[in-house]
């Protein structure tokens, strides 16, 4: 932990750094000691899941958890004075919740970055994606926090101000679930209702073989045995 004095609104600040020590969660001991007087915290380079302990820091400005275990489960308490995040390299894949979310707890977010997770299409780490893909997602991020004024590597330009207030809404990626074709027979998802062999049969550790005699015999000169025999054959 390296924390430095800083001046912020005429009074002693700190900026703290938490970086590589592998803690699954924010320690008590930081909260408790510099909580109220810390102003930039950077957590990168742990194993945090959580930021539950974010609840004594009320004061941020700035938050920097990159690479880090964050999900989508990931909660912030109200922080009204937080206007940089950055959440780079973490295991975020649901854009869309992840936004609302901040929209309610950082009313004052002016930079944001997410890239490093699936939830970013970035080509740096998604190379099925291309900059179409990406700029969507800008519009829609923009859309959801339109107060934004750097997003990931960029500056919000005043066209995607506009556009995200035009088609924003209709920015938003979604994947089909996947699912087994309707005509293909015999799948998992869609089992046969019925069965060709008794049940004995299908049991690999009980297998029983099936006979039965046959109920129709052709007799005379029209059975179909007879039926393709020229006269000159018998």
């Amino acid at each position: 932990m390296l924390p430095g004095p800083a001046r912020g609104k005429g009074d002693l600040c700190f900026i703290i750094s938490y970086i590589g020590h592998d803690c699954k969660n924010i320690p008590d001991f930081l909260g408790d000691t510099y909580g109220q007087l810390a102003r930039r915290l950077d957590l990168s380079f742990n194993q945090l899941r959580s930021l539950a302990g974010l609840k004594l820091f009320t004061e941020l400005e700035e938050l920097i958890v990159d690479n880090n275990l964050l999900g989508n489960d990931l909660r912030l308490p109200r922080l009204p004075n937080l206007h940089t995040l950055t959440l780079n390299k973490n295991d975020l894949t649901d854009i869309e919740a992840l936004l609302e979310h901040l929209a309610d707890v950082t009313p004052s977010l002016k930079y944001l970055s997410l890239l490093g997770n699936e939830a970013c299409p970035n080509q740096l780490v998604s190379p099925d994606k291309d900059e179409d893909d990406y700029q969507r997602y800008r519009y829609f991020v923009l859309h959801k926090l339109p107060q934004l004024k750097f997003l990931d590597t960029r500056t919000v330009t005043k066209k995607e101000v506009t556009e995200s207030q035009a088609r924003g809404a209709f920015m938003k990626v979604v994947k089909p679930k996947s699912e087994a074709p309707p005509n293909e027979i015999g799948s998992e998802s869609h089992p046969l209702p019925y069965t060709p062999l008794p049940r004995g049969s299908k049991d690999a550790k009980n297998h029983k073989g099936v006979f039965a005699k046959c109920r129709y015999v052709y007799y005379g000169k029209h059975s179909e045995g007879n039926r393709f025999i020229r006269n000159d054959q018998l």
